[in-house]
């Protein structure tokens, strides 16, 4: 039953719940969604966003309010006005509407409708993402003198630290998340277990794990941030025996095809530009191994789905991986600090071991057992609950 149904069935909801988000791209509207399927077990939940496509099928499952079809804006200056113009309508929106409780999806910084919220009585959940003002400073930097870059995020970091003071709960996805951004000291209303659910049945090990081929990959956006190139040079130091795809769009896409060209065209690297997201599980399912060199992260869904089809992953050890990636049992850790060469011959290294198949089987057990719907929706509801003690 969606959100659109009867008054009778919004009734029974215990809760009602406002979810608020900055500005959505196609990468983060999945990640919405599972949020708002996640709230509606236990809640009656609306969205408040900018930028969602009008063929979203969030708009045929929820109330939305979408208060412009602006992105972020590609530089700095277009990117404030709109973060302050946005600030603007949804914090109008947001004294505008009766629910009780409205929760800030990845949107910590935006002050304006965060108070609005705490004017109208209502109480506040701030949910980070990951580390924003890291993120932007690793995409700043490529456009502007480092030193305007880093006041600049330093900038949006103060604006979060009074977001999460302002709060009356906050929800990290992992103990790891919650070190990274300095969480610990709003311990007394700090949720540090949150999680986003995996759709078991969907990111499943269809293919056995033996059976697969000698592919390995990436699944992600193709950006700084997210160390594609790192990963780049990685590539070009494993040997030829394995295919690596690069699963994914991004800006860096033409860069990681010339930088590649001569594996490209011997067909031991692809680049598939972006997949829709019903497409991923069967990408994920073809992988020995999947690879991330990110510089900075909070959970990645990425690689739970990943791991949802028995795929080990190697990853660089920042932000709430080591929360999920247990090196040995359910992966292998990269240090940040290691060559794109150490890293080629660590992951290797690990493709010539014997124990990936129980690996990958412990891969799966993980994910059911901490990132199923049932058990997720428990933890949010126990969110709502502790606000009304």
């Amino acid at each position: 039953m969606t959100q659109k149904g009867t008054e009778a069935d919004r009734i029974e909801k215990d809760y009602s719940v406002c979810l608020v988000t900055h500005p959505l791209s196609e990468a983060s509207e999945t990640a919405v969604h599972g949020l708002l399927d996640l709230i509606a077990a236990s809640a009656c939940v609306s969205l408040v966003t900018a930028n969602l496509a009008s063929d979203s099928e969030i708009r045929d499952d929820y109330e939305v309010i979408d208060i412009n079809q602006s992105g972020t804006g590609d530089s700095i200056i277009v990117a404030a006005v709109r973060f302050l113009r946005n600030q603007f309508q949804m914090a109008r929106i947001v004294r505008q509407r009766d629910e009780e409780i409205v929760l800030f999806f990845g949107a910590v910084s935006y002050l304006l409708p965060i108070f609005a919220a705490k004017v109208s009585r209502q109480k506040i959940i701030v949910e980070p993402r990951g580390n924003v003002p890291e993120s932007l400073y690793q995409i700043w930097r490529s456009r502007v003198h480092d030193s305007i870059a880093f006041t600049l995020s330093k900038m949006v970091w103060l604006l979060e630290q009074i977001g999460y003071w302002v709060a009356d709960s906050v929800i990290a996805l992992s103990p790891g998340m919650a070190e990274d951004l300095g969480l610990y000291r709003y311990d007394h209303k700090l949720y540090e277990n949150g999680a986003r659910p995996v759709d078991v049945d969907r990111f499943s090990p269809n293919t056995p794990y033996e059976e697969r081929s000698k592919r390995i990959g990436y699944l992600g956006r193709l950006d700084e941030e997210k160390g594609v190139d790192i990963l780049v040079e990685v590539v070009k130091n494993l040997d030829d025996n394995y295919e690596f795809v690069f699963i994914g769009g991004g800006v860096l896409q033409e860069y990681v095809e010339d930088e590649l060209s001569a594996k490209v065209e011997d067909d031991t690297v692809k680049v598939t530009g972006w997949v829709d997201h019903d497409d991923i599980p069967k990408y994920l399912d073809s992988l020995r191994l999947m690879i991330t060199t990110s510089r900075t992260e909070g959970v990645p869904t990425t690689i739970l789905e990943s791991m949802g089809c028995g795929t080990p992953v190697c990853a660089t050890s920042v932000g709430g991986v080591p929360d999920v990636v247990e090196d040995g049992k359910t992966g292998y850790l990269l240090d940040p600090t290691n060559s794109p060469e150490q890293y080629a011959e660590q992951i290797t290294s690990v493709l010539m071991t014997d124990d990936l198949k129980t690996m990958s089987d412990q891969c799966r057990e993980f994910v059911v057992n901490n990132y199923g719907f049932e058990v997720v929706v428990e933890k949010y509801q126990q969110v709502f609950e502790d606000l009304y003690d």
